[in-house]
């Protein structure tokens, strides 16, 4: 899954760089590489250049297999009949009426159980309490501080029917948009089921976005009301969220009132006119709630993806057809056992995955969820396993970038702690490195739990690409294929499909219940920036490869595409290179321009925990070799520098865009959205130790 979150010579020349070559002995100059480029110059084109291959497989236990929800028949039933296929996910759940077209399609209009009408709330809570299952745990809740939560179904039920009818009593009607502005508490949750209930589609802002970035979504959506909080608990301390919003408001905006969470009790600014305590409002209500059917295309969220360059996207979901697909994808992918799992996404509400595998799949499905307030290292490093062992998790979906942050950190902190309990692990948010898959197959997951690694993103609703737990032999790094009832190729500049062994284009060729039904007022933006690329094919921007099996390898953004020398490299199999070297946890590359080659590669790493990296050229130069070894010598990096921390969004993401300015020497753009808006004068500092450029 991509998110795009907001986010040129140091290097450009092969004579601007031999000053730093002098002054910083943490970068390393190869011009050995540049011959080898020039030397293949003829090469012929390739639309992605397939370099590292992945011979290790992982199929699933008998005993896995055979307690799977998903079998190898699934495939087959929806190759048969995709729609009548859906139909059958659609019908798992509750319907006030039926639809009586599954879909209709005019490319890129795409509207799914047309005419049905459905309730997101009523999925996720109504039935469950209605048919017995109002005792079992929905959310045990642990904020960063320590304390905790126990909510029950029936529970969950009460405080989202209050909320909707303090949602009316502030009025608030079905079409009006709502903008929820929240730390990683239970309330965030109750808010988007309570909007959900009265039709009025939220649009979540992640709580570490800035006031601008809170404004420009208000001003898009155009909404009537925003639910903030005073704060929450990050690295130790109480943070203010209440203040951006009061920041953002001061801006043109037609917000009339503003609800607001008390979680950490800090001082906070209140103008009586517009602000209301949520514990006053929603503590007075009644209970009872009947909620109201909405049409299956009726818009349930808008979710912002930043562009970058131009204002966000604010890309729209419809409720029958998104929850179909969060629902199936939840219940097939995880394995799901609603009796007996304890699931865990680590995820925030904030982010799309937040969305589909917090909110609206899993409480459909009827899981008990573990909801954490906190950072991975808060109080200390060994948090996570501490939660996994104290409350018995057993299935754990999270990113690549916590995974080689544990890496980093060291193998001693998970080992302090019993895992056990886990059964399953899953990971989003970027393609996976190899060696950080194996590390977490065998570290985290005891040798013994399948890997589920997804790919899927904000426009797509739902997961489109991922192994099968009890069906598919996964190889590590792999999503392995689109999962029944999807449609994933990749195709050449042409739009051509490759053959097994090339790379390319990853397009998705046939609609989808969870897809986006557009950018929220934007109606040609849509067109353009997903429909265009090639005629009526959706086309999002990632590369891909299959391998000699027909495994789909993910190979991150076509705009984080290298061109060495006509070779057209992904970062990503670079990446995967350098973190496969026992001395390297995570690694982020860039194509720097370069005079000879058209591009150099530029390699940014950071070391395992305990790896002491000397002075001297011995690891950079083990590092290069390694990446020859690896993929190539057309690959090994031009430079490569050692650092503490690389540029991550707050969702994880690492912003390579902000490493390509710094490559090549131009003003490192908006880093406003970076957990550590440090980093980048950190990196920048490092590179420029000396201005002597001969």
């Amino acid at each position: 899954m991509k998110d795009t979150s907001i986010f040129s010579p140091l290097f450009g020349a092969s004579s601007s760089h031999s000053g730093l070559e002098k002054s910083n002995p943490y970068l390393s100059v190869d011009n050995g590489a540049q011959e080898v480029a020039s030397s293949v110059m003829s090469h012929d084109h390739e639309s992605l250049e397939n370099l590292l291959s992945e011979d290790r497989q992982f199929p699933p236990t008998a005993e896995f297999a055979a307690q799977a929800n998903a079998k190898p028949e699934l495939y087959d039933q929806a190759e048969l009949d995709r729609l009548a296929f859906w139909d059958v996910q659609a019908k798992q759940l509750s319907w006030q009426s039926p639809w009586n077209k599954t879909l209709e399609w005019q490319s890129p209009y795409a509207k799914w159980f047309v005419g049905g009408k459905i309730n997101a709330s009523v999925n996720a809570l109504d039935r469950h309490v209605l048919e017995g299952r109002g005792d079992r745990v929905a959310f045990h809740f642990e904020g960063e501080p320590g304390d905790t939560q126990t909510i029950t179904y029936a529970q969950l039920l009460v405080e989202v029917k209050k909320t909707a009818n303090a949602l009316i009593e502030l009025g608030v009607v079905a079409g009006d948009r709502i903008a929820i502005y929240m730390p990683m508490i239970p309330e965030a949750a109750i808010a988007m089921l309570a909007c959900a209930r009265i039709g009025a589609p939220h649009s979540v802002v992640f709580g570490g976005f800035s006031a601008e970035a809170l404004l420009s979504r208000i001003q898009d959506a155009d909404a009537k009301l925003v639910i903030t909080a005073d704060g929450g608990f990050r690295k130790g301390s109480a943070f203010a969220l209440k203040p951006a919003v009061d920041e953002a408001l001061k801006g043109k905006h037609n917000v009339e009132k503003v609800l607001v969470v008390q979680r950490t009790k800090q001082e906070t600014a209140w103008n009586s006119a517009t602000d209301v305590w949520w514990h006053e409002i929603v503590g007075r209500q009644s209970a009872d709630h009947t909620a109201e059917f909405f049409d299956s295309e009726h818009p349930l969220f808008i979710l912002y993806t930043s562009g970058t360059t131009a204002k966000p996207k604010g890309i729209f979901h419809t409720t029958g057809g998104y929850l179909t697909q969060a629902a199936y994808t939840h219940r097939v992918v995880f394995d799901i056992k609603p009796e007996t799992d304890v699931y865990w996404c680590t995820a925030d509400v904030g982010w799309i995955t937040g969305h589909s595998y917090i909110v609206y799949g899993p409480l459909i499905n009827g899981a008990t969820q573990v909801m954490y307030e906190g950072t991975p290292d808060t109080p200390h490093k060994g948090r996570i396993f501490e939660l996994i062992e104290k409350y018995g998790v057993t299935i754990l979906y999270t990113a690549p970038t916590l995974i080689r942050t544990w890496m980093k950190w060291g193998d001693e902190f998970p080992n302090k702690h019993n895992l056990t309990s886990l059964r399953l692990l899953g990971s989003v948010g970027e393609p996976i490195n190899p060696e950080a898959w194996m590390w977490y197959r065998e570290v985290i997951g005891g040798n013994r739990c399948p890997i589920v690694d997804t790919w899927w993103q904000t426009e797509t609703g739902g997961i489109m690409i991922s192994p099968l737990p009890g069906v598919t032999a996964t190889k590590p790094g792999s999503a392995m294929t689109a999962i029944p009832g999807i449609s994933a190729v990749v195709v050449d500049d042409n739009g051509k499909p490759v053959a097994k062994g090339h790379g390319g284009y990853l397009i998705l060729d046939k609609p989808w219940p969870g897809m986006l039904r557009g950018i929220w007022g934007e109606d040609e933006r849509y067109k353009e920036t997903y429909w265009s690329r090639f005629e009526g094919i959706y086309f999002a921007g990632d590369g891909a490869k299959l391998d000699k099996d027909g495994a789909i390898w993910l190979l991150g953004r076509v705009d984080d595409v290298m061109n060495v020398s006509g070779h057209r490299i992904s970062t990503t199999e670079v990446e995967s290179a350098l973190v496969s070297h026992e001395s390297v946890a995570e690694a982020a590359v860039v194509g720097a321009q370069d005079a000879m080659t058209g591009q150099g590669i530029v390699a940014f790493v950071i070391l395992r925990g305990g790896i002491e990296h000397a002075k001297g050229e011995t690891l950079i130069t083990d590092l290069r070799n390694h990446v020859a070894k690896q993929i190539g010598a057309i690959a090994k990096p031009r430079q490569i520098l050692v650092v503490a921390e690389l540029p991550k969004t707050r969702s994880g993401k690492i912003m390579r865009r902000l490493l390509k300015d710094v490559a090549e020497n131009r003003q490192v753009g908006d880093a406003t959205t970076l957990a550590d808006p440090n980093v980048m004068r950190l990196i920048s500092d490092g590179l420029h130790t000396s201005k002597d450029e001969d």
